[in-house]
C-alpha cells in the first residue's frame, strides 16, 4: 500500500514547496531511486525546472520536463507514462487519481496552504492510507 508523507513548512512564501521538492528529489536520487514532481501547472513545471538547476547551490540534479525522458527526476503536471513510480512529490493542489501507482507520495505543505493539505490529508485517510506527518522546522539549515 501507497505511504503517504506530509512534510509541513513553517514559511510563507510560495516558493518554498519548491525549494523542500528540490530536496526530497535530490535525497530519492541519493538514495538510489527515482522521483515524478507532480506541479499544478506548465507554469509551475517551468518555475521549477529553472530552480532545479540552481537549487540547493552546489549540487546537480538529474532532471526533465519530458515524461518520456529516463531522468531520475521527472517535472510534469500531466499523469506521468508508467514506469518506476517509486516516489511521487505532489506539488499540485489536489490528490491525483493516479497516485496508488506509487510506492511513496510525498505532499509538502507550507503554511499558507494548510487548509488545503488537511483537505488532501482527509482524502488519504478516508481512503485507509498509511499516513505519516513531519513539522519541518528551520529545514533550510539542516544539511
Amino acid at each position: 500500500m501507497t505511504r503517504i508523507d506530509f512534510y509541513i513548512l513553517p514559511d510563507v512564501d510560495s516558493d518554498s514547496k519548491f525549494r523542500f521538492a528540490c530536496r526530497l528529489a535530490h535525497r530519492a536520487i541519493a538514495d538510489g531511486g527515482r522521483a515524478h514532481v507532480r506541479t499544478a501547472s506548465a507554469e509551475a513545471t517551468a518555475a521549477l525546472d529553472a530552480l532545479m538547476w540552481a537549487y540547493p547551490e552546489g549540487r546537480f540534479l538529474p532532471h526533465s520536463t519530458e515524461a518520456d525522458d529516463p531522468s531520475l527526476v521527472c517535472i510534469g503536471h500531466e499523469e506521468p507514462p508508467s514506469g518506476p513510480d517509486e516516489l511521487l512529490i505532489n506539488l499540485g493542489e489536489d490528490v491525483p487519481a493516479y497516485f496508488d501507482r506509487f510506492q511513496r507520495v510525498c505532499e509538502v505543505v507550507p503554511g499558507p496552504e494548510r487548509a488545503a493539505g488537511r483537505a488532501r490529508y482527509s482524502q488519504y485517510r478516508q481512503r485507509g492510507y498509511p499516513l505519516h506527518h513531519h513539522e519541518m522546522d528551520d529545514w533550510e539549515t539542516a544539511t
